[in-house]
């Protein structure tokens, strides 16, 4: 989804709601727009759901 117009206002409402948003290795609140139109991987949900997502991409990354 594109960062600015999709992904950061999700992130947003997610994270004010009490969950959480990723791209997988960073917060999507915390990614620096590099393009108007840049795309990023999501992943929202309960901070607890989320959580599992990140480990998951921590436990296989250095694979």
């Amino acid at each position: 989804l594109r960062l600015l117009y999709e992904c950061n206002p999700m992130a947003y409402i997610m994270e004010q709601a009490g969950g959480l948003a990723t791209t997988g290795t960073m917060p999507v609140l915390d990614v620096v727009p590099e393009a108007i139109h840049q795309r990023v991987p999501i992943f929202m949900g309960s901070r607890e759901d989320v959580e599992e997502v990140i480990d998951f991409f921590k436990k296989y990354e250095s694979s």
